[in-house]
């Protein structure tokens, strides 16, 4: 069940300008909740933002005035940031303290689909994988999440992957950081539970955005024979479990069907779905 919010209190979803990341911002300002989105894409940021402002009603605020906002109907406002530099956490975090911001909901959104073998892979790709899904959400949670603990609640959502119950060919660093996220969030939830924040750890498969680089005609294909999730469905769903105090949330029958099979594959299954798929590097 959703808190009684505060004023001033803020949902801030990173990976805001595209993707499933939009989707969460609009459907947390369509529940009437002001919404600060974070992304590394300052132009799509702007542009979104103004796209949440006119289909929710919520004023467009720019992140200088947000100080100022005590009082005033619901806002939706944007901090650009790139979340796979060390810093940008605790920028982010001192950016909220600073206009005063009570952060009820922490969505960490932002991530990078990686298809390559780590042999294969720039130290720099390499680098901002593990600092983004890494390094940064686990100082976000770190932060935000003391934050909510003394006030006695808060949400916390982590996007994981269907991809973290087993390791893949191909998609090894993917697949590594998002079995972290997956671990650190569900054992997070329980840290936190009796301070009444809870952690959702969201883990989905194929979903109909650009982060796979799979052409339109064969994401329309999977959505209609459901092996694709549509973003903004998963969004709604999410947001209705964290509310709800769950502990995971896996989108799909055939996902949650398929989930405790992987686990089971045997090698050259792998080998041979790595082979087939090689045409998606990325």
């Amino acid at each position: 069940m959703e808190q009684k919010r505060e004023k001033m209190a803020v949902a801030l979803v990173t990976g805001a300008s595209s993707g499933i990341g939009f989707y969460y911002a609009q459907e947390l300002s369509r529940r009437g909740y002001n919404v600060l989105m974070v992304s590394n894409q300052e132009k799509e940021l702007s542009e979104k933002a103004m796209i949440i402002s006119q289909n929710t009603g919520a004023m467009h605020l720019d992140a200088d005035t947000l100080e100022n906002c005590a009082g005033k109907e619901k806002w939706v406002s944007t901090f650009y940031a790139d979340l796979s530099k060390q810093e940008a956490a605790h920028q982010l975090f001192d950016f909220c303290n600073g206009k005063g911001l009570e952060v009820e909901i922490l969505v960490n959104n932002a991530g990078i689909f990686i298809f390559n073998d780590i042999t294969d892979c720039s130290m720099q790709r390499i680098d901002l994988i593990l600092k983004l899904h890494v390094y940064t959400v686990t100082m976000l949670c770190r932060l935000f999440g003391e934050k909510m603990a003394e006030r006695g609640h808060g949400y916390i959502l982590n996007m994981s992957s269907l991809a973290s119950h087993t390791p893949f060919p191909g998609i090894s660093l993917y697949s590594a950081t998002k079995s972290y996220l997956r671990n650190m969030s569900m054992a997070l939830r329980l840290e936190l539970k009796e301070k009444g924040v809870n952690v959702l750890t969201v883990s989905p498969g194929a979903v109909a955005t650009d982060l796979y680089s799979l052409p339109r005609n064969l994401q329309r294909l999977g959505v209609r024979i459901k092996v694709i999730y549509r973003p903004e469905k998963l969004a709604q769903k999410a947001l209705d479990k964290l509310f709800k105090g769950r502990r995971e949330f896996v989108p799909g029958f055939v996902n949650r069907f398929f989930k405790p099979l992987y686990a089971l594959m045997p090698d050259n299954v792998r080998l041979w779905i790595r082979k087939k798929t090689a045409s998606f590097k990325k």
